[in-house]
């Protein structure tokens, strides 16, 4: 036996812990920045501008480099969470064996890539935004939803644009090639006139089956050219199919979404909505993000769209993963799906795919790329299909599969050709079955009146809390009178007519979701939908208590943000027709923020997809002087967007009118949406409180007559706070020839109901349309041609503020003088 001498062995121990020093440092180095310097560019070179400054020699390198430096680069070392950053390092650098059906994979390129060239073949000349040279795409999408569905998924909510989503929809949703082919064919055109969408954005729900068996149900998310704008609906949807499907629906419904390079980088609301991720209240348990990365956006270069290296970038301001894959090699595609699908199962997080692969064609096939990018569109020309060259790498033999596709595809061309009605590429959960869009009919109304009874158990209930509570004093006060409001002690405000409304819907088993900035306060101090303790914070929520078997309460002070937000509810509001779901801005003009939510899908998926939606936005709205920003909820948009019955456009002037109109939206059957314009300085005010029992009886009223006038000589129409100065104004001075007429409801128009109230004024001489908005806004230029038809030839005439760019004055006292003059004008003689 040869002894070491002990010096020698503290030496040789010294080196080897210097090696392994050396070696973990290496390691960390390239774990922080080897993606820098991986092979993710397809068409070869590095990403950007290619710095990197790794070390090149040294204890470990070369392991160090296969691992972080070949076709994935994973960022992951920016997580706080120290467990999620060794599960990456793990997976990383000691993978499980990847069990690859290397013929399945290449039956899968092929099918992507053969599917997108006979659609070129077919229809040359015609759209369809292909996604050739993101071919890995599909089999990616297939290990995402296999691993997902051995992890515990059931159904996917999918939301993409437009570029490669026909070979989606049929490849991965589940969707008949025929179908997808009628949308060229353009079958029955004038079942749709004047509406309907283009086949590429069009929604679908299919199934997806795995090779083990499992079935994934399929929800393709309809989706409008502004391209990030489906991202919070897809999410909204997400969170209300795991709510009906119970404790576990985090873990059964899977969202993915996927990106272009140029809209992740650069769209707003994709930022916003993924400042969601973890927020209580719109958390869906992580989302699975793919950047289908085609290093261009439309004609534009990458250093035109983001000044970062990565378009991916921006995800790094969220602690979640971002793992970059060469779409050129489908086997790391494959083994990055796996590991971004495990990730979110394992801690719940969003994760993102980097997938970075080019386009084959044009931004459509009908552009020219070599106009704009010659040099990069002649490396793209001279790439073989992904399924030639992996199959060539392999030594698979393609024939076979190529021709078994094509008969198949060519089969479905013939029966595209022979449909005579264009096919529904949507089946709607079981949960709408109760529920209608279209036309309304007077036979969806329903009653709204609450008996006294219970409305008086529902006050206890909001107006008390747990012994022990330390109630603020202000909220004491309040809670003290709202008790007198609720027993007929004092008239009712719109804070207590809206609770007793949520609060009778709750007990009648529809639940309620309210959500927008401040919104559990209310921006006005009105609302107080959550109590606070004041020594230790702890939240109290009377509408959650009223009794053991109501239905769920949720309120929630959102994100600073409009578009992601009301994108959101108006996703929930789709998988959630049977409960009411409201959004409320801060002020009514601040939705402009959300308009292309507005414009796309409230008030056109309707008519664009079929699609119904009961969503309810609170736009508060009235002039009190408080500035251009605070004045107008900008009625005139919505009027404007208003045709064929698509949306509810109201104005309760009181209490109980506010409370009867959220009672019918959540009761009907029939689900549209509702604008409602609140108020503000008259949530307190006298004239539109209400007695206890008007809640108790009668319904909401389109139109509100003048009871106080049998038959006037002059008849003024006009909605909102303007109504209540003119009714006080025609007090002080006397009058005794001018009826006030509130119109309600502006739209669906109540046409039968105003011609009535007319009616009743036979003596009329003149017809007045009163608006606090400048001319060239509010309700005006849709009211008017309506009103002087129902005029019969007496004198029409209106009175507002005159045209402006802005919507009123920054000065207090220039509107006290404007308004001051409205009411003269509206009361001069005739």
């Amino acid at each position: 036996m040869i002894r070491v001498p002990h010096a020698m062995s503290t030496k040789s121990a010294q080196f080897t812990s210097e090696i392994s020093l050396e070696r973990e440092q290496i390691f960390d180095t390239f774990r922080r920045w080897g993606y820098l310097d991986a092979n993710l560019n397809p068409l070869g070179g590095p990403i950007g501008d290619g710095y990197s400054d790794l070390p090149s020699e040294g204890e470990g390198v070369k392991e160090a480099r296969k691992i972080y430096c070949g076709s994935i680069g994973a960022e992951f070392m920016h997580l706080p969470q120290r467990d999620r950053r060794e599960w990456i390092q793990k997976r990383m650098e000691n993978p499980k064996a990847q069990q690859v059906d290397r013929r399945w994979l290449a039956e899968r390129l092929l099918q992507a890539d053969l599917f997108e060239q006979i659609m070129q073949t077919r229809y040359l000349g015609t759209k369809r935004y292909s996604g050739e040279g993101a071919t890995a795409q599909i089999p990616l999408l297939d290990t995402i939803l296999e691993t997902g569905a051995d992890l515990g998924a059931t159904s996917a909510v999918m939301a993409m644009s437009h570029r490669g989503r026909l070979t989606v929809m049929t490849l991965t949703v589940g969707i008949a090639a025929e179908n997808i082919f009628a949308g060229f064919e353009d079958v029955d055109p004038r079942s749709i006139l004047g509406g309907g969408d283009v086949k590429y954005h069009k929604g679908a729900t299919g199934e997806f089956h795995t090779r083990t068996g499992k079935v994934v149900r399929m929800h393709l998310v309809s989706n409008p050219s502004h391209l990030e704008a489906v991202d919070p609906v897809a999410l909204g949807r997400t969170l209300a199919k795991q709510l009906h499907a119970g404790p576990d629906g985090t873990r059964q419904v899977l969202p993915v979404i996927l990106h272009g390079d140029a809209a992740f980088a650069g769209q707003g609301i994709w930022a916003e909505t993924l400042n969601f991720a973890g927020l209580k209240g719109y958390t869906v348990g992580g989302a699975i993000h793919v950047i289908v990365n085609n290093l261009i956006g439309f004609t534009t270069n990458p250093r035109e769209l983001h000044t970062s290296r990565f378009s991916s970038d921006l995800a790094k301001r969220q602690p979640i993963p971002i793992f970059h894959v060469n779409a050129e090699d489908p086997e790391a595609a494959l083994r990055v799906a796996a590991m971004a699908t495990e990730y979110r199962y394992q801690f719940n997080s969003d994760v993102v795919i980097d997938l970075i692969g080019y386009r084959r064609h044009g931004h459509s096939e009908v552009d020219d790329p070599t106009i704009t990018q010659p040099l990069l569109y002649k490396k793209i020309n001279a790439l073989a299909p992904l399924f030639e060259t992996y199959a060539a790498q392999n030594h698979i033999d393609t024939t076979e599969m190529a021709e078994k596709f094509r008969a198949q595809v060519d089969a479905a061309y013939d029966k595209a050709a022979q449909m005579q009605k264009s096919p529904v590429l949507r089946k709607l959960p079981a949960y709408w079955d109760k529920y209608v869009g279209g036309r309304y009919k007077s036979e969806y109304e329903v009653p709204t009146a609450v008996s006294e009874d219970k409305l008086r158990q529902i006050t206890e209930k909001l107006t008390t809390y747990p012994t022990g509570f330390a109630i603020h004093p202000k909220v004491k006060k309040l809670l003290e009178q709202r008790e007198k409001m609720g027993t007929g002690k004092m008239p009712l405000d719109y804070g207590m007519a809206e609770a007793l409304a949520f609060g009778s819907l709750l007990v009648e088993g529809v639940p309620v979701r309210l959500s927008g900035q401040d919104a559990r306060r209310g921006t006005f101090n009105h609302r107080h939908s959550v109590l606070i303790d004041i020594e230790n914070e702890r939240e109290y929520v009377p509408l959650s208590n009223i009794t053991p078997d109501q239905a769920w309460f949720q309120a929630y002070n959102s994100i600073l943000s409009e578009a992601a937000v009301l994108g959101f509810e108006y996703g929930f509001s789709r998988d959630y027709p049977d409960g009411l779901t409201l959004w409320e801005a801060q002020f009514g003009d601040f939705a402009n923020g959300a308009q292309v939510i507005i414009d796309q899908f409230i008030v056109a998926g309707e008519d664009k997809w079929g699609l119904l939606s009961g969503l309810v936005m609170l736009l508060p709205h009235g002039y009190e002087g408080q500035g251009p920003e605070h004045s107008s909820g900008r009625i005139e948009r919505y009027l404007q967007l208003a045709a064929k019955d698509n949306i509810q456009v109201a104005q309760p002037s009181t209490a109980a009118q506010y409370f009867h109109l959220l009672r019918r939206q959540a009761l009907r059957i029939w689900r549209k949406p509702l604008i409602v314009f609140t108020p503000k300085g008259m949530l307190r005010h006298p004239d539109a409180a209400s007695p206890l029992s008007e809640l108790a009886s009668g319904k909401f009223q389109n139109v509100i007559q003048d009871n106080e006038m049998t038959n006037g000589q002059r008849v003024i129409v006009c909605t909102g706070k303007i109504g209540h100065e003119l009714r006080r104004e025609r007090k002080r001075r006397g009058d005794t020839k001018t009826a006030i007429i509130f119109l309600e409801q502006l739209y669906p128009f109540p046409e039968a109901e105003l011609e009535a109230a007319f009616a009743q004024h036979t003596n009329a001489r003149e017809f007045l349309w009163v608006q606090e908005e400048p001319a060239n806004m509010g309700a005006l230029n849709f009211l008017a041609p309506q009103l002087e038809r129902l005029a019969r030839g007496t004198s029409f005439r209106s009175v507002k503020r005159s045209p402006s760019s802005s919507p009123s004055t920054g000065s207090h006292t220039a509107h006290e003088m404007e308004q001051k003059t409205l009411l003269e004008m509206a009361f001069a003689a005739f």
